[in-house]
């Protein structure tokens, strides 16, 4: 049954994974064009400075793919390849999950699941330290950035699976919606604690354009939204016939 459902999960993630190109391709790489112009210029400037100083300009660094490659068969193979994982992945979990929600069928429970992964996974760590577009980013601090990204990714899916907990253990006692509304407070006061903890990290340039930036971010919560919802919705509906084809 499992492997069944990992199957079915995996065609759902790839096709989940052309969806999210789609939208990458439209909302996410003029952003990332207008980025890698900015680099761009900042490097030529650099460069013309050291000349002028008399000195070596900068050497730069290879180009392995163009960017017609990267942004066209290496975005998709990408969106892909992640679509395809994560469906795997929400398959063991909905597998776990299901029946184990209260009362929810299989449709509801593989929504609300997709919920849970979209805002623990991805938007409370994003809302600590949020995406950027190239240029954006020192090299140097790049492994520690990435380490504290992670860190409040693991703290957030903690909390989360923490609160749905508490609330299982409340809920008997103070009732459905006063017993969810105790674990939320819960968990908002844990993840406001580890916002103010956490070191912030602002690496922009001052001179970056504010609206490239914005829109690079909405991009992104895009194609985690696409991603993750259209596995939910997706997986919702396998979910409910494998469960009504399982042998009772």
């Amino acid at each position: 049954m499992v492997g069944q459902l990992i199957l079915r999960g995996f065609i759902v993630g790839i096709v989940a994974g052309v969806l999210a190109f789609g939208w990458a391709k439209t909302f996410g790489e003029p952003a990332v064009n207008i980025a890698i112009n900015f680099e761009s210029a900042q490097d030529a400037a650099k460069a013309a400075a050291a000349v002028a100083a008399g000195k070596p300009a900068p050497a730069e660094d290879p180009v392995i793919f163009s960017r017609t490659v990267q942004s066209g068969i290496g975005l998709l193979t990408g969106m892909v390849g992640a679509g395809a994982g994560l469906g795997c992945l929400f398959a063991v979990l909905f597998a776990f999950a299901n029946g184990r929600m209260g009362n929810l069928a299989a449709g509801p429970t593989s929504v609300l699941l997709a919920f849970y992964g979209l805002v623990s996974i991805y938007l409370v760590p994003a809302l600590k330290y949020p995406p950027n577009p190239p240029s954006v980013g020192e090299p140097a601090t790049i492994k520690y950035r990435t380490g504290l990204y992670f860190l409040m990714m693991a703290l957030s899916i903690a909390s989360t699976l923490g609160a749905l907990r508490l609330r299982r253990l409340l809920v008997p006692k103070y009732g459905n919606w006063n017993g969810s509304l105790l674990a939320l407070l819960v968990y908002l006061v844990i993840i406001a604690a580890f916002f103010v903890i956490l070191p912030g990290i602002n690496e922009v340039p001052v001179t970056f354009p504010a609206v490239t930036l914005w829109n690079f971010r909405l991009a992104s919560l895009g194609i985690q939204t696409v991603l993750w919802g259209s596995i939910g919705v997706m997986f919702g509906y396998i979910g409910a016939r494998a469960a009504a084809e399982r042998p009772q």
